[in-house]
């Protein structure tokens, strides 16, 4: 039960019909942001000493704001999660304020915690090849090998996100020289396929036991159902025993691999950017952090003076 009076209640569930359908966030994004508010909420129960309303969230002010985010530190969230949490808190002030049904200028000055700036971390292109090729040495049938060779090929020769590629539709398929994908935010961008994906998605396709309708998922399960995202990780998981890789190498790190090898041949970051559906430059830029540790690792291998010579 949500710890809120019936009106903050209604508005809540207003909320997160508005992020589901007119922003259409992801399930996982609802889930998250739903219980950000709970934590939320649950901690107003226990600072105001009673089940908060709409009024009592307008009166809220920035010490309030600043004992929710002490009260995170001290429960030990990570800062990702704590600001993510702010960004929860934000987007549902911000609907409030659009409704007309309460405005909080602190809500919407409160800082998130500063983040160390992550950088991705790729397969080597030998790597990446290898776990796609290998994709299928693990499975039990035929077909499921050939789904999971797809799979791994449209995540490190396209780019995908795993929800990308498990949202295909039976229709995509024979995939054409480029594939229309719905990413983040509803915001579409077209890929090229290379023949090799194209061929390995045909290959699933011959195999797959079960009929593959225009409208359904293109990628099943073993007993017919959508494809979990999970049985991909579990994929890599046991390519990672079988042929030695680190355990940086997971469904999304081929999405980083297909960045990173890209921008090493000499492609644009414009151009990357449009490729993997980022929003901003500055999220696409990380892959330059990557590329330049690459660069001088290497010579710190290789120069006779950083090796110690003379």
């Amino acid at each position: 039960m949500l710890p809120a009076a019936p009106d903050l209640a209604a508005a809540v569930a207003g909320w997160l019909r508005h992020l589901e359908g007119e922003r259409r966030s992801s399930a996982h994004t609802l889930d998250a942001y739903g219980r950000d508010l709970r934590f939320f909420l649950g901690f107003l129960t226990d600072h105001l000493g009673a089940l908060p309303d709409l009024a009592a969230l307008a009166a809220l002010g920035p010490r309030d704001f600043r004992a929710f985010q002490a009260r995170r530190r001290a429960a030990g969230i990570a800062s990702a999660s704590a600001a993510r949490g702010l960004s929860s808190l934000r987007s549902f002030f911000r609907y409030l304020d659009r409704k007309g049904l309460g405005h909080n200028a602190a809500a919407l000055a409160t800082k998130a915690p500063k983040l160390p700036r992550g950088v991705p971390r790729p397969l080597s292109a030998a790597a990446a090849t290898t776990a796609v090729d290998e994709a299928g040495a693990l499975a039990a049938e035929p077909w499921i090998a050939a789904r999971d060779e797809a799979v791994l090929a449209l995540l490190y020769g396209c780019g995908l996100r795993i929800s990308e590629a498990l949202s295909l539709r039976g229709r995509d398929a024979p995939l054409r020289e480029t594939l229309r994908i719905t990413g983040k935010g509803g915001k579409q961008r077209l890929v090229p396929v290379l023949p090799q994906v194209g061929e390995a998605v045909d290959a699933y396709v011959r195999q797959c036991p079960y009929p593959l309708t225009k409208d359904g998922p293109l990628f099943l399960g073993a007993k017919g159902g959508p494809l979990s995202p999970r049985i991909v990780q579990r994929t890599m998981e046991g390519l990672r025993g079988a042929l030695g890789l680190s355990a940086d190498a997971t469904p999304h790190a081929l999405r980083h691999s297909f960045a990173t090898h890209l921008l090493g041949a000499g492609g644009d970051l414009r151009t990357i950017q449009e490729l993997l559906g980022h929003a901003s430059l500055s999220t696409t830029q990380r892959y330059t952090d990557v590329d330049t540790a690459r660069l001088l690792a290497a010579y710190a291998d290789a120069h006779p003076r950083a090796r110690g010579g003379t």
